[in-house]
């Protein structure tokens, strides 16, 4: 393991300052328990559901892996909704990883209503969220901040099949047992915001200069280190029928995504080679299994290593399939070492939290002024006319935003869920703190609401902290790991939970 990912460096990157703010947290929030998860003969009630859904959209829908959206002129490899339901006798839970760049909030509830409706689920017991790959099709609407009053056709076609895809998982329960594991696989994770010495690098579209630079040109001299941790352990939860069969297959890594995709070719990147791959290594039935691979908290990673000026130069979707077949072999070998459990408890809990939208300054406005006069005017950043427009929706759009937060505990194992492209110190700090023996964070679930730095990386600025880019108050990331926290304490055993005067 690198020094980037030990609980050392991550800690001297972990902010200890809860600054005050104003928020405000909706009261409402539940919490669902389940009771001993076995039948009065002494059998086991466990039951495991899995399906997928086709959400591949149609030919000239809009690409926005990039700065600017292109049509989809071609479909390499079908996009897809994976389900895995888990049920305890008592509580039921549902995760669905949708194979897309980012999925608003407005959507993920239409389709869990729908699907509430359908299979009886209660949509606070769903967890959706997109892979964040950046070939494909949108279902975001025109901004982060500002939900859509009407869904496209596409938005409805993405929630119906998510809904279909849990329903069906639900149909397809049947007595299961699972089991989770952990395993590091660190040559595909770099943190990629560097410090650099030379200025140039840093200058932003405000007209000013940053600390850190994203994606700094390979080799350079003037990169200094990098700013923040990574987190290159693998984790996977499994569930297999009373024969050893495999049901479903749930895995969770810290890496963005990996492109290398020609412009309007649609696919799932490495997240969609994942679930291919490792139904191969564990030569499990392809009519019945269903694998995914879920988004850690990778806002701030993914796998160039910046300091190396003389990559390997890859074809198209080679490099994906190359990461993919990493993680699966992973998982793989550690595969006959899990522990696989008949009887697990089931319990989720959810709230929303609200947060401030970033306004823009004075100067701000002030610097951006010359496009309200010519929309043409000649830049000095070439970011500078994207940011111009980003700038002008935040300010004329709600001055606040609230967002879902889950918690789900399975056994001795959480699950975190955050709606932002997070970064990789919040989820190890996440794993440190949560109550439960192991945790892990999918992020983008719940919706798509943009970056999510912590405070000190606020300070350091680059990309992912430009306003347009990040959208709520800089001690966000704070308040949503304390409110996570909230929620998996209590979601815990009752003998687990602190009493009174403890």
């Amino acid at each position: 393991m690198s020094h980037l990912a030990s609980p050392q460096f991550a800690a001297r990157f972990r902010s200890r300052r809860f600054v005050t703010s104003v928020i405000s947290l909706m009261a409402f929030s539940v919490a669902w328990i389940a009771t001993e998860a076995t039948a009065e003969d002494g059998t086991s009630t466990l039951r495991v559901g899995a399906a997928t859904s086709n959400i591949t959209p149609p030919l000239g829908e809009k690409i926005v892996g990039g700065w600017t959206p292109v049509p989809a002129t071609l479909i390499h490899d079908e996009l897809h909704a994976r389900c895995i339901v888990f049920d305890d006798g008592k509580t039921q839970v549902a995760i669905v990883a949708c194979d897309n760049v980012g999925i608003p909030r407005e959507v993920f509830d239409h389709a869990k209503n729908l699907a509430e409706q359908a299979s009886g689920l209660p949509a606070s017991h769903q967890l959706l969220a997109s892979t964040h790959t950046h070939s494909a099709t949108t279902a975001r609407g025109e901004t982060k901040t500002q939900p859509s009053e009407e869904l496209t056709a596409y938005q409805q076609f993405v929630a119906r099949r998510i809904a279909d895809a849990i329903s069906q998982a639900m149909t397809r329960r049947q007595p299961a047992r699972i089991g989770y594991g952990f395993v590091d696989e660190p040559s595909e994770v770099f943190n990629r915001r560097w410090f650099v010495t030379d200025s140039r690098l840093g200058t932003n579209p405000f007209g000013g200069t940053d600390q850190v630079r994203m994606n700094p040109p390979r080799g350079n001299a003037a990169l200094d280190r990098q700013a923040g941790p990574v987190d290159p352990q693998i984790s996977f939860l499994c569930a297999v029928d009373l024969q050893d069969r495999p049901i479903a297959l749930l895995a969770n890594y810290s890496l963005h995504y990996v492109g290398g995709v020609p412009s309007g070719e649609v696919s799932a990147d490495y997240f969609g080679y994942f679930a291919k791959a490792i139904e191969q290594r564990l030569g499990a039935d392809e009519e019945t299994f269903v694998a995914m691979l879920t988004n850690g908290t990778s806002g701030d990673v993914n796998n160039i290593d910046f300091r190396n000026s003389q990559p390997k130069r890859y074809q198209p979707y080679e490099k994906m399939r190359e990461v993919a077949g990493k993680v699966a072999d992973r998982v793989h070998e550690s595969y006959d070492a899990v522990e696989f459990k008949d009887s697990i408890e089931v319990a989720v809990a959810a709230s929303d939290l609200t947060l401030d939208v970033r306004q823009p300054s004075e100067a701000m406005l002030a610097h951006f002024a010359k496009f309200n006069a010519d929309p043409d005017a000649e830049t000095t950043h070439r970011r500078e006319a994207i940011y111009a427009k980003r700038v002008a929706a935040i300010a004329a759009g709600p001055k606040t935003v609230t967002v879902p937060l889950q918690a789900i505990r399975l056994g001795d194992l959480g699950i975190a869920a955050i709606p932002f492209e997070t970064f990789a110190e919040t989820g190890l700090e996440i794993k440190e703190r949560a109550p439960t023996k192991h945790a892990f964070t999918i992020e983008l679930a719940g919706g798509s609401y943009g970056y999510l730095p912590t405070p000190r990386q606020h300070r350091f600025g680059g990309y992912e902290t430009w306003l347009g880019t990040n959208n709520v108050q800089k001690d966000a990331s704070v308040l949503i790991v304390d409110e996570l926290m909230r929620l998996f304490e209590s979601i815990q055993p009752t003998s687990d939970r602190p009493t009174d005067g403890s």
